[in-house]
């Protein structure tokens, strides 16, 4: 099951206008709209999962490590 991340409509077009932004920027490139969010759309089905998976596995680590540091304090 794919839980397809929901962005809201203030949260899309901010991003949106940031990839703009950065291929004005960084590659001198006027990126239209349509070309922004479908970017946007291709880092959102390909790129986020990984990186929120990640996020998941780095959490689950730092709490297993202070897991470890409360079962040294028992008596």
């Amino acid at each position: 099951m794919h839980n397809r991340l929901k962005l809201s409509k203030e949260k899309r077009e901010s991003m949106i206008c940031a990839i703009q932004t950065y291929f004005l920027q960084e590659r001198d490139e006027d990126l239209g709209e349509l070309a922004a969010s479908l970017i946007l759309d291709f880092f959102l089905e390909k790129l986020a999962p990984e990186i929120y998976n990640q996020g998941i596995w780095d959490s689950h680590h730092y709490l297993s490590e202070r897991l470890e540091d409360l079962l040294g304090i028992q008596i």
